[in-house]
């Protein structure tokens, strides 16, 4: 049987750190790196059988996608329970995961004190802005993650000096406390080789589609257990009605729990667009001057290009605002342009985004356009094929073949030679941008 086994977990100060053994087989799926993980509070006085729940929150997908069993000195219980709903969760969502079983040499019932404090992670977009449209009155903790989407790399600096200010920004204006964590979880991990195994298994990557609900909420425990957070949210990407293979999902967060703390799936009872029409509402009643950040592309603003800044421009347009008084600079004459990146194929898609502009279609059509270009991109999307624009829509070549290659490549060669492979693929692509 395959086996994974977290050594001490250690906290000094703000630091979290802990090694990992796998046995031969998962060797391939973990770099080799110590498990790190900062805070922005001390977390010394954070019982041990809950420092270990950022780790666990990693290792566990994996494990389960190997039928691998995983081994620690002590466990909170209730997260050990959490594990086991989670795990039926994934295990059901994904045919491709075995499971596997927690053992600890002691699960302890780990008891604090209701601290009246919540939490919610926050990036300040669509989702987690609607989030706190709807918790505003609990004033809860902006909680942004460097790790995933911004790497722990010193080429990401500037990207998580970005998103630092921006929460702490939107948190000064509105009188909130802000929390900051910093983890290696992805380079901990292999993902790339992840992505390889069971990108073909997955509509996104591997953290996306499998681990990121667990992952990132875990991650907060320690924080979460010093600040007396008793509720965190995530906000939710899709809505009730979407039945895709995503890793934060009702079935899987909701499941989430630690000593003193419950995560919850927040806002799946509204659509994108519904979630537009809330923050709408709360614009023309509390905050005229809000911005949104949700571009693919850049940090620091929305590059207004992107298949995700035309579709928030679109869904902001549909909500009765301007984009351009909330972050995205939108012309009618860009409608034009969103049609023919569709119809030619220029943006990856998938079936997130088919559902998205799904939505933008059933509200299109129940709004009167307010000019020609307008009425033009409304009456095309009315009759577009969204599932053929989304299978016309593939990654490059160049990243199946890698994959595919990777499944049967020794995990030594793979892990050497695939960051040249990336530094190329960087530069491939700085030359098509010009």
């Amino acid at each position: 049987m395959s086996s994974i086994v977290i050594d001490h977990v250690s906290a000094d100060g703000t630091t979290l750190e802990c090694d990992v053994r796998t046995s031969p087989a998962l060797e391939r799926f973990f770099s080799g790196e110590s498990f790190r993980t900062e805070y922005d509070v001390p977390i010394e006085d954070v019982p041990d059988a809950v420092l270990v729940i950022p780790v666990l929150a990693q290792v566990c997908p994996v494990a389960w996608a190997n039928g691998a069993d995983v081994y620690v000195d002590e466990v909170d219980a209730t997260f050990a329970a959490a594990l086991d709903d989670v795990q039926a969760s994934l295990c059901s969502m994904h045919d491709f995961l075995e499971g596997g079983t927690l053992y600890a040499k002691e699960t302890v019932d780990v008891q604090r004190e209701a601290g009246g404090e919540s939490g919610l992670l926050f990036t300040g977009g669509v989702d987690s802005t609607c989030s706190y449209v709807r918790h505003r009155e609990e004033e809860p903790t902006l909680i942004s993650i460097r790790g995933w989407t911004i790497t722990p790399d010193a080429a990401d600096d500037d990207k998580w000096d970005h998103l630092r200010s921006r929460a702490s920004s939107f948190a000064d204006d509105h009188g909130l406390e802000t929390a900051f964590v910093e983890s290696n979880m992805l380079s901990f991990l292999a993902h790339p080789m992840l992505l390889a195994h069971y990108k073909r298994h997955v509509d996104g990557a591997w953290y996306s589609s499998v681990g990121h609900g667990l992952g990132l909420l875990g991650l907060c425990a320690p924080m979460a257990y010093a600040r007396g957070m008793d509720d965190l949210y995530v906000a939710a990407t899709h809505w009730e009605g979407i039945d895709l293979e995503w890793g934060s999902r009702p079935d899987i967060d909701d499941h989430v729990r630690w000593a003193g703390t419950q995560c919850h799936h927040d806002s799946y009872d509204l659509t994108r667009q519904e979630r537009l029409d809330a923050i709408a509402d709360y614009i023309e009643a509390e905050a005229p001057a809000l911005q949104l950040q949700t571009c693919n592309v850049r940090m620091d603003g929305n590059c207004g290009e992107c298949e995700k800044c035309y579709r928030t421009a679109v869904g902001l347009r549909l909500s009765g605002l301007e984009p351009t008084d909330h972050g995205y600079q939108f012309e009618h004459e860009d409608y034009r342009e969103i049609r023919t990146a569709l119809e030619e194929g220029r943006w990856v898609l998938g079936q997130d985004e088919r559902y998205m502009w799904e939505d933008i279609r059933d509200r299109a059509r129940e709004t009167e356009p307010s000019s020609p270009d307008e009425a033009a991109f409304f009456a095309w999307l009315d009759d577009a094929d969204l599932d053929e624009l989304v299978s016309e829509s593939r990654s490059p070549l160049s990243h199946r073949i890698l994959h595919a290659g990777a499944r049967n490549t020794p995990a030594r060669v793979y892990n050497t030679v695939y960051p040249a492979w990336r530094s190329a693929k960087s530069g491939l692509q700085r030359v098509r941008s010009r």
